[in-house]
């Protein structure tokens, strides 16, 4: 039902744009016949709301994949470089939260580890909405930021990394398979804001799965149970993301997909000083406004990964056929 309902709207969508564009045009040729200029501009202004429109149709069409309806997590890590890093990272995590809020999606912190001076080691954010993991899935990978430190006395120019991973939501219609002799399960206290009851008692979970070594962890619940749950759920979704993005590479046929999304390939720069630009290194989309793409204006970033991404599959498709 969740997949008609998503495949209704994309044709009501467009059907719409259809026959508001016909009558649009029907009005501004009777209204240029009759010299009516007002109406004329009118026109033309919800003629331009509509290609605005249908170039937003135009990129969820894009979102088709398997899993791409789904919500998504969001894993930041901070790389190498201390508070730098750490505070890099909740840049990054603040970007995202923004991004979510103005798509209207929910979202909840899932677990969250501090830096010790300012910053975040590392967080993980649950985000829900229509499309959520489509939208984001070509984020996974090293964002580099350049500017003058604020930490630095000196007033340096500093360059820092962040990674970011994004899978799946899974729910109970997509079974995984998980062997328990293959986990490795850890309790700690919460970190953070919390109450005395979760600050402490052990109610942390921490999931290690051996045999691929993908670790979760979840501290979003005073119930030890409840975070083991969740976190579990978290670790089907790895697993299930790390399915697809086989399976995708298969059908690709090439390595370049596989370092597009791996650990350690840098995807996107932020330069903050001595210019200000942001670019993405795989569409070189570029925007010279950092502050606003920060505070999550970050949609014609994705819309042009995306493009990047299905083009260059669909490239690779047809010179396999040809």
């Amino acid at each position: 039902m969740r997949e008609r309902n998503r495949l209704a709207s994309m044709v009501d969508g467009v059907n719409m744009i259809e026959t508001e564009t016909k009558e649009t045009l029907e009005l501004i040729e009777l209204a240029e016949a009759e010299g009516d200029e007002t109406m004329v501009k009118d026109g033309i202004a919800t003629l331009e709301r509509l290609a605005t429109s249908a170039k937003e149709k135009e990129i969820e069409s894009l979102l088709s994949g398997e899993a791409d309806s789904r919500d998504a997590f969001v894993e930041i890590n901070a790389g190498a470089g201390g508070t730098e890093a750490q505070d890099w990272a909740q840049m990054l995590a603040r970007m995202y939260l923004r991004w979510a809020e103005r798509k209207r999606f929910k979202t909840e912190i899932m677990e969250e580890s501090e830096g010790e001076q300012a910053g975040i080691k590392s967080m993980t954010i649950q985000i829900s909405g229509i499309n959520a993991y489509g939208w984001l899935k070509t984020e996974a990978g090293v964002h580099r930021l350049v500017r003058i430190s604020p930490f630095d006395a000196n007033a340096r120019r500093q360059t820092s990394f962040a990674s970011v991973w994004v899978y799946p939501v899974v729910d109970d219609t997509i079974e995984i398979e998980i062997n328990p002799a293959d986990l490795k399960v850890d309790t700690f206290r919460a970190s953070g804001a919390g109450g005395q009851h979760v600050n402490k008692t052990e109610s942390a979970i921490r999931i290690t799965h051996v045999p691929s070594g993908i670790i979760v962890a979840c501290q979003t619940d005073r119930s030890q149970h409840r975070n083991r749950a969740t976190a579990m759920n978290m670790l089907k979704a790895r697993l299930y993301e790390q399915e697809l993005q086989k399976r995708e590479t298969a059908a690709a046929a090439t390595e370049a997909s596989k370092t597009e999304i791996g650990w350690g390939h840098q995807i996107r720069s932020y330069v903050l000083a001595p210019y200000q630009l942001v670019k993405d290194l795989r569409s070189n989309h570029e925007s010279g406004n950092p502050a606003a793409v920060l505070d999550g204006a970050l949609d014609p970033f994705l819309a042009s990964s995306l493009a990047a991404r299905v083009g260059a599959t669909r490239s690779e498709a047809s010179a396999m056929a040809e």
